[in-house]
């Protein structure tokens, strides 16, 4: 009886070990599941709007189709990064569950009882002293760049997975070892990428490790492989990961996102004592922290002592896993990427551009560095523990302990205070007049034209949505379907030349949707108005008997931003003339906006009467390209055709004829259409990657 009562304590210890450090960390309010508040905001939000959708979609399959939540632009919940795992588990007893319910809570108690769990089996490899094992479990819990996750990117708080990877690689008798890493793999798979990257890289160094020792014999290595792959790539299947195609699974970003090579020394304000390092955490580098913390620095210093001292087999150890050491060099190298940062000292060596397309499937390339960075910390405690006696190495490592919680309560006391906030069910939404109760009812799609990825307040659209039932495009997607999207793009211009509108589908208008929609709109049974600061297009609104009447029926033209008469209105980024810009015009930089393509327009209502336009441009014109033919059209009539031949510093005056003034008055607006003949792309005339279609840069124009 007390064998089996002392095995229960053991058996239980790491697990109460687990949840004290949450409630220490985190606090007992988000384990309430219809608490929602500390969600309400970035990429939280989409982590559990992507849930919802879910939660109110039928079955699927793939199983983790999301349809409702994305439509064209990409309906994988991995990509809401909802965490599949949970989203399969939770949506059978969707109908059963409160609304609203969130199960983020859980699961970071999840990833504090299963990190002390895996942590306690990791040391335990090293010693079965309960009071070291105990020490070394709380230590782990307390690593940073785990906490530091919380608040943000729910799903990667799951660092257990790579103690688990490093557990099974390092057992040195591990049974049952395929079905072990088939389970951890395809938890992976249905959690986040990342985690089935790094972990997928330490279970093929296991898996050769094995052959080489001749614990696997080389068919049973190869049948592992591909049993193992097959599981991983049905997972990844049924969880959405191919719903967006090849194109839409890459981003940019790998080199901006990496490890600089001081940042497990630097605090990055998780410190009351050290100091944060010049340059470290510049723009990106927050995906890299890895920060060991104060009292894992100074244990880390026995260590070395203890290293120094002899005696502790370390090296001998080392040597018995070469392919591992393999692997996690690897993961650090490409932590670090092409941009080597040291500090505020940096410097980019080129890459092919084909590794560099690869490499940006997983561009925050900092986070790589996980592995390694437990496998450090592993190594401090082995070195502490094998260097001293048991009772003196307990006390180094509860002063290390004690050091890494005080000290490291500067950053996670700010993480407590983002996860305690006041409890609340619901978010404050800006759409409170009745227009929109009665729009979703008669409606079953929200769409915000023109369509793109976290989209302007995409947040209180969305969760306007899905309290309503319906579809939306108004989404944050941590990937989408390039080729979708771009297909959806073209329909949705059409849409708003011809003024032909799905019936199905309310539409929401950004600033450059409104400038190509307002004239074409069919005020006989469209509504075009502006209700709670969104300008909302009904198709179908003034032909519905049951819609409120109620809503104020504006003239189309009056939504148009005006440009006032021989004020000089710029074009840069942040500057008021981006407004303006109607279609054919890439995003805006810090001196205007190039246009995009053979064919672009501006667009504004006018007031007084117009005689003459000035604009200020530039003209793309790289060696063995000398001129830009530029044709000049307004409101539909011929006004001007010219030639650039000079880069900069070029003049464009448009009179007017009397006809062209006599229409732009009658109108009320003025839309001025500019063709090009000689459009060219950087790229190839060799000017770097850069394919955009160029002819013009637009800086500023004055109307008279």
């Amino acid at each position: 009886m007390k064998d089996s009562a002392k095995r229960l304590a053991t058996t239980l210890l790491p697990l109460l070990i687990g949840v004290l450090a949450f409630f220490i960390v985190i606090g007992p309010r988000a384990l309430n599941p219809q608490n929602i508040a500390w969600l309400g905001n970035g990429d939280p939000a989409t982590h559990y709007l992507g849930w919802l959708f879910f939660s109110q979609s039928p079955w699927s399959f793939p199983i983790g189709l999301n349809p409702t939540y994305g439509l064209e632009l990409g309906n994988g919940i991995i990509f809401s990064d909802s965490n599949p795992l949970l989203a399969f588990l939770f949506k059978p007893f969707a109908s059963l569950l409160p609304e609203p319910f969130q199960y983020f809570g859980i699961w970071f108690m999840a990833c504090f009882v299963l990190q002390a769990w895996f942590a306690w089996k990791l040391v335990g490899l090293i010693s079965l002293h309960s009071g070291l094992r105990a020490v070394s479990t709380a230590l782990f819990l307390f690593a940073p760049p785990m906490i530091m996750r919380l608040p943000f990117h729910l799903s990667l708080g799951g660092h257990f997975l790579v103690l688990a990877s490093l557990y099974l690689a390092l057992h040195p008798q591990l049974r049952h070892r395929r079905l072990a890493w088939s389970a951890l793999l395809a938890s992976c798979a249905l959690i986040h990428a990342y985690f089935l990257a790094m972990v997928a890289l330490i279970w093929i160094a296991d898996l050769i490790a094995g052959y080489l020792k001749k614990k696997l014999t080389l068919p049973a290595a190869v049948t592992e492989f591909f049993l193992l792959f097959a599981l991983v790539s049905l997972c990844c299947w049924q969880a959405g990961y191919f719903s967006v195609g090849s194109d839409g699974a890459i981003s940019e970003g790998f080199g901006m996102y990496a490890l600089n090579l001081l940042s497990l020394i630097d605090p990055g304000q998780w410190s009351y004592l050290l100091k944060d390092l010049p340059g470290v955490q510049g723009f990106g580098d927050g995906e890299a922290f890895a920060f060991l913390g104060l009292g894992i620095l100074t244990l880390g210093i026995c260590a070395l002592v203890g290293l120094l001292q002899g005696h502790t087999g370390f090296l001998q150890r080392l040597g018995r896993w070469p392919v591992l050491l393999l692997a996690l060099a690897g993961l650090s190298l490409f932590s670090i990427s092409n941009h080597v940062a040291l500090g505020a000292l940096d410097f980019t060596f080129p890459l092919p551009p084909e590794l560099i397309a690869v490499a940006n499937i997983f561009r925050a390339s900092g986070r790589m560095f996980w592995p390694v960075y437990y496998a450090i910390i592993f190594a401090i405690i082995f070195l502490v523990i094998r260097a001293n006696t048991p009772r003196t190495a307990f006390i180094l490592l509860s002063l290390a302990l004690l050091i890494q919680v005080l000290d490291t309560h500067a950053g996670w006391v700010n993480v407590r205070k983002q996860l305690m906030v006041k409890p609340a069910s619901t978010w404050v939404s800006p759409m409170v007049d009745p227009f929109w109760k009665s729009a979703a009812d008669h409606y079953q799609k929200i769409r915000w034209i023109v369509p793109q990825n976290l989209s302007p307040h995409w947040m209180a659209v969305t969760a306007f949505a899905g309290a309503h039932g319906l579809a939306t495009n108004a989404v944050y997607l941590g990937r989408m379907d390039t080729a979708n999207w771009k297909k959806t793009e073209q329909e949705t211009a059409r849409a708003m030349a011809t003024g032909k509108y799905d019936a199905d589908s309310l539409y929401l208008l950004d600033d450059r949707a409104l400038l190509q929609a307002a004239i074409n709109v069919d005020t006989s049974k469209d509504l075009l108005t502006r209700i709670d600061g969104f300008t909302v297009l009904a198709p179908g609104w003034k032909q519905c008997s049951a819609c409120l009447k109620e809503t104020p029926q504006i003239n189309p033209v009056e939504l148009l931003p005006i440009l006032e008469p021989e004020q000089k209105t710029s074009f840069a980024w942040g500057s008021e003339g981006r407004v303006f810009l109607s279609r054919g015009w890439y995003d805006s930089e810090t001196w205007g906006a190039w246009s995009e393509g053979s064919e672009s327009e501006v667009m504004f209502r006018v007031t007084k009467p117009v005689t003459s336009l000035r604009l200020e441009t530039t003209a793309f014109l790289p060696p063995g390209h000398s001129s830009q033919r530029v044709v000049i059209s307004v409101n539909g009539m011929p006004a001007l055709t010219t030639q650039l031949t000079q880069s900069d510093n070029n003049i464009i005056d448009v009179p007017l004829p009397p006809e062209v003034q006599e229409r732009v008055s009658k109108q009320g607006f003025l839309k001025m259409n500019m063709q090009f003949a000689d459009v060219a792309s950087p790229e190839q005339f060799g000017l770097g990657a850069d394919a955009r279609e160029l002819a013009i840069g637009l800086k500023t124009l004055t109307i008279y």
